[in-house]
């Protein structure tokens, strides 16, 4: 059966017709019934999918992944197209606009002539900005749905921009251990409200000191957790290999097999 998809002479204006029809009365009833709200979990996973592919190193996933995310920017336009509310050519108008405003030294005749110049230069563009205008604090603007981590940095980043940050790497780490042996005390002594407060104090300053040492703490976790998962899967195959199950093995059993994993990682 041939296939009756739609045509046109550019790609995006292509995907946007597809995408069009797909919200169509004689479209698919999934994608029909879709909103800005319910299409929220997928807008993150496909962002989450990017940045996976990102780490695989694989061009051909990569590509894959990009497609996904750009189809949930021209869904939400075609939501909002369809209510009179903007189009996806207005979406590509805005940014455009943006990035030639928030690039002067690019666009016009400012001088900028670091990466650290050029960030400070964006922030104070963007307070200008009738879209931002009403942002009052140093730190408005971090969105709350951020996931923890890489909302504490991009918190005390923008903190930093102002001057609102020790004067040194060791003061950072200072806090960091006073803030440890606050949470330790807490656990001691404190009530359940009293040792999460801590526990978020402690993860701040964490943060903080990782931003120091220019690592990113979100990033180093997901690491973490990918290598921990790894190594699970690993002790699981080993035992396997030998009839039993991960869950019927003692400690002592479950941490040889977990040196055996990490002694055939180093020799990989």
């Amino acid at each position: 059966m041939a296939l009756k998809v739609p045509k046109d002479s550019h790609r995006f204006d292509r995907l946007v017709k597809i995408m069009s029809q797909l919200r169509s009365k004689k479209g698919c009833p999934w994608d029909r019934k879709q909103t800005h709200v319910s299409l929220k979990p997928y807008l993150i996973e496909e962002a989450y999918e990017v940045i996976e592919a990102i780490d695989s190193k694989d061009p051909q996933k990569l590509k894959g992944e990009l497609g996904d995310l750009l189809l949930q920017a021209v869904f939400h336009a075609q939501l909002a197209a369809e209510k009179h509310e903007f189009s996806i050519d207005d979406v590509v108008d805005a940014i455009s606009h943006k990035l030639v405003v928030r690039h002067p030294h690019v666009f016009g005749s400012q001088k900028i002539r670091s990466a650290n110049a050029q960030s400070k230069a964006w922030e104070e563009i963007k307070l200008k900005e009738k879209e931002h205008a009403h942002r009052k604090s140093i730190v408005d603007g971090v969105p709350p749905a951020m996931p923890a981590l890489s909302r504490a940095k991009r918190v005390l980043s923008k903190a930093a921009k102002a001057k609102f940050q020790w004067n040194s790497k060791a003061q950072a780490w200072a806090k960091f251990d006073e803030e440890l042996e606050e949470f330790r005390e807490a656990i001691r002594e404190g009530s359940p409200r009293e040792r999460e407060e801590e526990l978020g104090d402690l993860l701040m300053a964490f943060v903080n000191v990782a931003r120091y040492e220019n690592l990113d703490a979100e990033h180093a976790l997901h690491q973490g957790v990918k290598k921990l998962t790894r190594r699970i899967q690993g002790v699981e195959e080993r035992a396997e290999r030998k009839g039993k199950k991960i869950g019927t093995l003692k400690l002592a059993e479950i941490l040889a097999l977990w040196q055996d994993v990490k002694k055939a990682e180093k020799k990989s």
